[in-house]
């Protein structure tokens, strides 16, 4: 019923499209105004009479990228994409500051003692919406709860972003969509770049550093770069208007201080104009303190504390011409992921002697790889097959106090696939039909536990998950600067090893029969550009099944919880966005967001989804003066969110925000620039999680050299 369901929309849509192209009654000149990356090679055979059909849906993205689409709208903030330009024009030091001023996506925390940062779109959580780094993904094999905070984006190109429909033949797990951190690549024979800046407080005191340096070069058959990234904050100044608590006092935020790095290396083969092959290595670490809740009384938090948070990745891409009509893409890669949780006493973090204390230690492999294969099967026709496998091994074991016993180890080994095909057709000149499906499936091999009551390994039971994924998109390019599209997309997402065994220190039960949770996504879009106004918009709608919820129960006479596939419901809103070049120096823009999330937990009638505002809005200007000159104030606005407190009993609304940003660049020479800037500067004391106040008023001074 699903799948009628899915081809009826499909036709409707196409037979209305058709008859409003016909009405036309005149050939219309698809040209295509999005411009590929330098990185990007077609295999569509064209001459230069042919039409491009479509806004980008016949391009083939490089080795490193995934589909997105939108781009043709060349606005300066997109509807899915974020360029290295307004990441260093605006500051965007980390990835969540980076991704959350496009449309649909936003900023949360979850508080508590962990301190991450995390991304939603579209509603959809860190779990639903996988996150790449040059298409490879970045995947945690025990809980996946990836911190966007720790991820430095001076060195990115372009962090793109799928939302809703996710292709299926850029891997698993898109349920929600996909971030792609896209590194940078050099561009000519001596390509280099220096910057530096340094954080203020609200009264001009240090607050912390951030340094960028690249270096590469590109000739004719060959290319090889490297680049370092450092993030250093001292300490979050908090606002003026926060009122001291029992757990905090006013100014510096305790325990807020963290430290990133991050190299980046490639070395590069292009034979020819088509073949590219290309080692990569990338690594970063990572340690960082988590400030106690406010509202919370110091007796009662836990004192946590990250000194190892690691990642690393060695990847080997290629990209082979076969022949004028095939295109294979090959992947291989092995990531490691070293981490140590500690959770001390007391503020002073010197001791660990009561119960709440521990040492956990992470440590986890994986090894995987993808192969890829583009056909153009006539001039009309395109068909894309690809198979993606990664074995995970995740090994834990912790140290409890005050005894100071040493578990040992305890290993899980799971292994992933997917097998996908997509095809895209031109039905006519501007009309282009996309379908795509693939099966995913999980093969767990082992998973391993420890229980406290007889200091042995504990054997979970395993079982096997697959699942099918469809779905469709109609794109029709109405003139060279109109476009409008459709789509549907059913997809799921496999739960984590954390959420099928986690005992979360006796607090909760496993359960190893955990489905995958399902979402269907439905949207319609369009975007026009005249000659000083660019406006694109989309409207979506997301139906989510078996969603995994956390449940009291009674277990052996003790209260806990057990994550269920219990709950359901319905993501439902729409995105603006525009530009307007008002002068030949002025340009302003902005996007806006609304979406109503409607999921209910049978088993908890006060159950609300958190994190989401109902309404977001980021408005921004491009002043040039004089041409050394650039001034871009941002404002990012927000409704309210509902959140939770400690324990994850009681729901709070945060209360909305506005944050007012500048920032003022003047370019000494060609090479040499400064600049400086403000956030918050209303010095609005707001917070995303109840008990957790987000920075007040700050300042940075910026310096950069490109050669």
């Amino acid at each position: 019923m699903q799948k009628i369901t899915y081809l009826s929309l499909v036709c409707i849509s196409f037979l209305a499209l058709e008859s409003f192209s016909n009405a036309y009654g005149k050939e219309i000149d698809a040209s295509n105004e999005g411009t590929p990356s330098e990185t990007t090679k077609s295999v569509v055979k064209q001459t230069a009479s042919e039409k491009i059909p479509s806004e980008i849906t016949n391009r083939v993205p490089s080795s490193e990228e995934i589909t997105v689409y939108g781009q043709h709208n060349k606005m300066l903030v997109g509807s899915s994409v974020v360029s290295s330009k307004v990441i260093n024009d605006l500051n965007l030091n980390t990835l969540d500051e980076a991704a959350s001023i496009l449309p649909g996506v936003n900023v949360a925390t979850t508080g508590n003692s962990r301190n991450e940062r995390m991304l939603y779109v579209r509603g959809f959580s860190r779990l639903q919406v996988p996150l790449l780094l040059d298409g490879i993904r970045v995947y945690l094999p025990y809980d996946n709860r990836l911190d966007f905070g720790r991820f430095v984006t001076p060195d990115i190109a372009e962090i793109q972003i799928s939302k809703g429909y996710a292709s299926v033949i850029d891997g698993p797990d898109g349920m929600g969509g996909m971030i792609n951190l896209v590194t940078r690549k050099p561009k000519k024979a001596i390509d280099a770049e220096v910057r530096s800046n340094v954080n203020l407080d609200h009264d001009g005191g240090y607050g912390g550093y951030n340094v960028f340096g690249f270096i590469g070069t590109k000739q004719e058959k060959w290319y090889a770069q490297f680049s370092f990234d450092e993030n250093n904050i001292d300490h979050i100044d908090l606002s003026s208007k926060f009122k001291p608590t029992p757990s905090q006092n006013k100014g510096k935020r305790l325990l807020s201080d963290s430290l990133d790095w991050r190299i980046n290396t490639k070395i590069g083969i292009t034979p020819n104009d088509t073949d590219e092959y290309v080692l990569s290595y990338t690594r970063q670490e990572g340690e960082k303190n988590a400030p106690l809740s406010t509202v919370d009384v110091p007796a009662i938090q836990r004192v946590w504390s990250w000194p190892t948070w690691n990642i690393d990745s060695l990847s080997f891409m290629s990209n082979t011409q076969l022949t004028n009509d095939l295109v294979l893409k090959f992947r291989i890669y092995r990531n490691t992921f070293d981490n140590l949780l500690r959770s001390f006493d007391n503020i002073s973090q010197t001791t660990q002697s009561m119960k709440k204390s521990f040492n956990s230690y992470y440590y986890d492999e994986a090894y995987g790889g993808d192969v890829r294969l583009a056909w153009n099967v006539s001039q009309r026709d395109t068909m894309n097959f690809a198979f993606y496998g990664r074995l995970d091994q995740h090994n834990e074991h912790t140290q409890n106090f005050p005894s100071g016993y040493n578990q040992p180890n305890q290993k899980s080994i799971e292994e992933s696939y997917s097998i996908a095909v997509d095809n895209n057709f031109d039905i006519l000149s501007n009309l282009q039909l996309t379908v795509g499906g693939s099966y995913d499936w999980r093969v767990l091999d082992q998973a391993q536990g420890f229980s406290s009551d007889t200091n042995q390994i504990i054997s979970y039971p395993t079982k096997n998950k697959g699942a099918f994924n469809q779905q469709a998109r109609l794109a029709w390019t109405i003139n060279p600067k109109t476009n409008a599209y459709v789509s549907v997309s059913n997809r799921a997402r496999f739960p984590s090893l954390f959420e099928r065994f986690s005992t979360r220190f006796g607090g909760a039960v496993s359960n190893p029969g955990l489905k995958p949770e399902r979402a269907q996504n439905y949207e319609i879009g369009a975007s026009h550009n005249w000659d000083y106004v660019k406006v694109a918009g989309a409207v979506f709608y997301s139906h989510i099944e078996d969603a995994i919820i956390s449940v009291p129960m009674i277990y052996e006479g003790v209260s806990v919880n057990q994550n269920r596939n219990v709950s359901h419901g319905n993501y439902v809103g729409f995105e603006l966005s525009t530009e307007i070049d008002v002068l030949s120096n002025l340009l302003i823009g902005g996007n806006y967001t609304y979406i109503h999330r409607d999921l209910s937990d049978p088993n908890n009638a006060n159950f609300r989804p958190t994190d989401v505002p109902k309404h977001k809005a980021f408005i921004y200007a491009l002043w040039k003066p004089i041409p050394k000159l650039q001034i871009m104030p941002s404002l990012d606005i927000a409704s309210n969110r509902w959140t939770t407190d400690s324990y994850g009993l009681q729901y709070y609304k945060t209360g909305h925000y506005v944050n007012l940003s500048t920032s003022v660049m003047y370019k000494l020479t060609e090479q040499l620039e400064i600049s400086a800037g403000a956030k918050n500067l209303l010095d609005q004391n707001y917070q995303l999680a109840i008990g957790y106040p987000e920075m007040g008023r700050n300042f940075f001074v910026k310096v950069r050299f490109v050669y």
